[in-house]
Order: structure tokens, then C-alpha cells, then sequence
């Protein structure tokens, strides 16, 4: 009896939507189960930190957020490229690679929107909406660089976006706005190099070289993959037959 693909891929859907429901609430559930027992010890500590007179827990939030929210863009430029170097087909094959390259994509772009949103509470920096959402608007602290991490965001919603209109605006515009993923993780390395506390780190210099080289090495096997799977086959060499003496 033929089966319906279709009914497969609705299946399969469902499947792909229960696991994520369950890791979800496994996932409040592990969290809630840690506050029960980590709130009693350093939960006064904690609170002072966000509402005294100079709370800092603002600050410490945005520069870890800031690193998160870095390597999972990381990890969505790293999925990407092994996707369209077809890598990803031996494991963990193309849809769950696509799939998970979807998902951390949006999780780190909703990261990064905390890590700029946070710092509303920072009392040192002061921020106010305007500085917040326009570009190079950053009048207390390094504005330039700043401002390039604030484009960086609004590119890497503009690409996130497009997962839900691939169909509309077609492959070829489809690709063209994702080769602007580059850009977006270039404007983000110069934005943590240029304006992060932690950049002269050496676990942080460790951090961005590590980012920035793999992501350099990818995109070059990339575009050396693509140029010799696209070269003209060398043409065959006839075959001389030999002839019989008279």
C-alpha cells in the first residue's frame, strides 16, 4: 500500500514539535528545581544587585549575554556552511541540520536583543529607548562600536526573517540575503573587539580567534569545494588501438 509523503512530513513535524514542548519544560523544570536551591543562599545578594543604589548585575548580565549570544551565531554560521558543503548529509542529515540551524539562529537573536535590552537597568550607562534601538546613538561608551554591533542585530533579524518567507521571495533572493549572514558576524566580532569589557582577556582573545578562524576556514573550503565540483570534467583521451603488422 503506497504511503503519502505528505502525512510522512506532517509525522515527522509533530514528532520535531513534541521533542522541542518536552526539552522546553524539562528545561523550567531544571531551572525552577536550581532556584529552589540556589535563591535561599545568594538570593538577597542578588536582588541588591538589581534594584540598590548601584546595581551591577545589569552590566554582568549584558557582557555574558554577549558571549552566548556570539557563540550561538557561531553555531548557525558553522551549521549553514556545512549544509551548503553538503557535510551535514552524513550526519545529521540535511533536515535536522536545517532545522536546528532555524532554531539557534532565532535563540540568538533573541539573546542578542537581551543583550542590548538589559542595560536599560544599568544605572552607569544610562542608556534611554533611543540610544537602545538607533544605531551609533551611544553617547556614554564607544559609539562606533556600538553602532556596529546594533546593525549587526538588525541584519541578523533581517535574516532570520527570511526563514519564513523562503517561499515568497524565492531561493536566489532567499541566498543572496543569507550571504549577508558574513557581514553579520563580522559586525559582531568587531563590535565585541571594539567595546567589550572582556575583549583584552586572554580567554576572550582565545574566544574570537577561535570564532573568527573556523568561520574563515569553512567559508574557504567552501568556495573551493563549489569551484572544483563545478569545473568542467577533463576531457577523455582517445584510445589508440594497436595496429597489426602486416
Amino acid at each position: 500500500m503506497p504511503v503519502n509523503p505528505s502525512s510522512e512530513t506532517n509525522a515527522d513535524e509533530f514528532s520535531y514539535s513534541l521533542a522541542s514542548l518536552i526539552a522546553f519544560l524539562l528545561a523550567i523544570t531544571l531551572g525552577a528545581f536550581s532556584a529552589v536551591l540556589l535563591l535561599p543562599s545568594w538570593g538577597f545578594t542578588l536582588l541588591k544587585s538589581l534594584v540598590g543604589p548601584d546595581p551591577k548585575a545589569y552590566w554582568y548580565l549584558s557582557r555574558g549575554s554577549a558571549f552566548v549570544a556570539l557563540g550561538l551565531l557561531w553555531v548557525s554560521m558553522v551549521l549553514g556552511l556545512l549544509i551548503t558543503n553538503k557535510v551535514a548529509r552524513t550526519w545529521p542529515g540535511s533536515p535536522a541540520a536545517f532545522a536546528v540551524h532555524e532554531y539557534v539562529s532565532l535563540l540568538g537573536l533573541g539573546i542578542g536583543i537581551f543583550h542590548g535590552l538589559i542595560l536599560m537597568g544599568d544605572h552607569y550607562m544610562n542608556y534611554q529607548w533611543a540610544q537602545i534601538l538607533m544605531p551609533f546613538g551611544s553617547e556614554n561608551y564607544r559609539p562606533i562600536w556600538v553602532g556596529l554591533g546594533q546593525i549587526g542585530l538588525y541584519a541578523w533579524a533581517i535574516i532570520s526573517a527570511s526563514f519564513y518567507v523562503r517561499q515568497k521571495i524565492g531561493p536566489k533572493t532567499w541566498r543572496f540575503i543569507h550571504f549577508a549572514a558574513f557581514a553579520n558576524f563580522m559586525l559582531a566580532l568587531i563590535h565585541g573587539l571594539g567595546s567589550g569589557t572582556d575583549a583584552s582577556a586572554p580567554w576572550a582573545q582565545w574566544v574570537y580567534w577561535f570564532f573568527g578562524g573556523s568561520i574563515l576556514f569553512l567559508t574557504i573550503y567552501r568556495i573551493i569545494a563549489n569551484a572544483i565540483a563545478q569545473s568542467p570534467p577533463a576531457p577523455a583521451r582517445p584510445v589508440s588501438t594497436p595496429q597489426t603488422p602486416k
